[in-house]
């Protein structure tokens, strides 16, 4: 770990050269970016809450044994549930994550802090702005908004300052590695973690730009200096912001399942250079998967859509598959060189599972990959996506990935920043060792009970699927009914996980006790030092035989599952 690299030129100014060393890692930690990362993180953890309950509330009136709002509560509560935890509770998040990968790994003063203060607050007044429009019972047009559906015009004028604060702060982290470099605070490559940060900064310009040519013209028609939007043209530019930015959430949570492992263990990449290589596969071909939310539009050319959802010869898909081998291959051959040799899963029965930090790293490996990332591979095929186009199986899909992927791989990642940032000890660590298993499940669980009520072909958005007091009915098996109250048990145990969640996160940054040397030396967090995550290096051996297993399965899952979808296709259109 460099901890006796010079100090900031003089042309620093004095307050930015405020620091502490962290006395676990050796780093050196300034006050402005330790303050931001503080200040995003627990903003992120309030939007996860109210977004949390949000979404339980939509569980619990899908159900139809509860049915618990009237439909214009349904769809307004559906609208906030979607902007609060895929948009703010994601990207304040983040935000902190580009701070912390870039001023604290690369032991640098964070650049241009009075405009990431000013980002943070044009995030904060937009995402609440955003907020009071949709409960202000005028802009339950979903997380879609799909013209010519129209909200109130603050509502996409929140939306617009809080993407414009996003882009301020993804430059001051540009910024900031700039910095680093020009005044030498690290040595050779940037960190693997931070690679993956810059790899999340790189599509959030492009996901926020996108955003900004749609949102803007449409405030402008909101307000009505704009006639009308074309449609076709608002859903192409708009899931070029509505799905790229779970692209980001993906470059993000994969840079997290590393430092995680690296914290915890000490492990290191397969391969530095073959991980880097994923990573720069993710900027070059991700966003092309926003297609697959326009495959049944009749405005675009079949070729067109054939190109998008293949993604390019699936090069985003190998990306994805490369840090699937990497993460556990880098685990286990950690695993093995601190002595457990035992057998072919030795390493994995003894991992420190008691550990939420690592519990919430493999909890998130293995949804995001066996379930959110085959499916999704699934729904990017255009003429499989014709059987779960606009069903509870897109919904399902992404909960998998965002949820079971990005917020658990968030989760973990606090219970290692409280320590080190916050400086508090966690409270109630059985309550935090039960957390992620809790939410894991439970987001699992909302998963597949929607991803196979979809594909019973139950609509995405429809708040009932009895039809009461409809003219016209449709009768679902019953077996729709079962999927959708195991869907709502699913989000009271994901709920409890993540009512636990804020607690312990809350608990300890305001009652947790202080880290002094004593503590640090009887309960430390990070493995040797932390020297793994800030550092250049790879694990450089492909003798992992639990690791081969583990992937064999997941081809052999993934090879099977996209079988029984051509199967279930063919028997659409019999041919005798």
């Amino acid at each position: 770990m460099p901890a006796d690299i010079a100090a900031p030129g003089a042309a620093a100014l004095a307050d930015e050269e405020k620091y502490r060393t962290c006395p676990e890692t050796g780093l050196r930690v300034y006050a402005h970016a330790e303050t931001l990362i503080k200040a995003n993180a627990v903003v992120a953890v309030v939007f996860l809450a109210v977004g949390g309950l949000f979404g339980l509330l939509v569980a619990l009136t899908r159900w139809p044994a509860v049915k618990l709002l009237p439909a214009d509560l349904f769809y307004l509560v559906l609208t906030a549930h979607g902007a609060d935890v895929l948009l703010f509770w994601i990207i304040f998040f983040e935000v902190a994550i580009l701070y912390f990968a870039s001023a604290i790994l690369l032991n640098c003063r964070l650049a241009a802090p009075r405009i990431a203060w000013l980002a943070f607050a044009l995030m904060l007044i937009g995402a609440v702005v955003a907020n009071v429009a949709v409960l202000q019972g005028q802009s339950s047009v979903m997380f879609t908004s799909y013209v010519p559906m129209q909200a109130a015009p603050h509502f996409y004028l929140g939306l617009i300052l809080f993407a414009v604060g996003a882009l301020l702060a993804c430059m001051v982290f540009f910024g900031t590695l700039v910095i680093a470099r020009e005044e030498g605070t690290y040595e050779g490559s940037v960190p693997l973690v931070t690679f993956g940060a810059i790899t999340a900064a790189i599509i959030a310009v492009f996901t926020l730009a996108s955003g900004a040519i749609i949102l803007i013209p449409t405030f402008l028609w909101s307000i009505g200096l704009i006639a009308e939007i074309d449609t076709v043209v608002y859903k192409l530019v708009w899931w070029g912001m509505g799905h790229s930015s779970q692209q980001i959430n993906v470059a993000a949570h994969v840079a997290v399942w590393y430092a995680i492992a690296a914290m915890v263990l000490g492990a290191k990449p397969l391969s530095e250079k073959v991980s880097r290589m994923a990573f720069l596969m993710y900027i070059l071909f991700l966003q092309l998967a926003s297609a697959h939310h326009m495959l049944a539009e009749p405005g675009l050319s079949s070729e067109w859509k054939v190109f998008n959802t293949s993604y390019a010869i699936y090069l985003a898909v190998l990306g994805s598959m490369i840090h699937g081998m990497s993460l556990p291959g880098a685990i286990e051959a950690a695993q093995r060189r601190n002595g457990f040799t035992k057998g072919v899963f030795g390493w994995l029965r003894r991992a420190p599972w008691k550990n939420p930090a690592f519990a919430s790293l493999m909890l998130s490996l293995v949804l995001f990959g066996f379930v959110g990332g085959i499916s999704g591979v699934v729904l990017g095929t255009e003429q499989i996506n014709l059987l779960m186009h606009n069903t509870l199986y897109v919904p399902g899909h992404f909960h998998a990935t965002v949820v079971a992927g990005t917020t658990l791989a968030f989760m973990g990642i606090t219970y290692l920043v409280i320590p080190l940032i916050f400086r508090r000890e966690v409270i109630w660590p059985r309550l935090a060792t039960w957390q992620p298993y809790l939410f894991g499940i439970g987001v699992a669980g909302i998963s597949f009970f929607m991803m196979g009520a979809g594909t019973l072909g139950i609509s995405r958005r429809h708040w009932d699927i009895g039809f009461s007091d409809a003219a016209v009915t449709f009768d679902y098996p019953g077996t729709a009914y079962l999927m959708l109250g195991l869907n709502g048990l699913s989000a009271i145990l994901a709920s409890l996980g993540g009512i636990a969640y804020v607690v312990v996160v809350v608990g300890s940054i305001l009652f947790g006790k202080r880290r002094d040397a004593a503590s640090i030396k009887a309960n430390p967090t990070v493995f040797d030092g932390g020297a793994a995550v800030a550092e250049y290096g790879s694990e450089g051996t492909l003798k992992l035989p639990g690791t081969i297993v583990l992937v064999s399965v997941f081809f052999l899952c993934f090879v099977l599952y996209y079988f029984v979808n051509w199967k279930f296709l063919s028997e659409v259109w019999p041919l005798s």
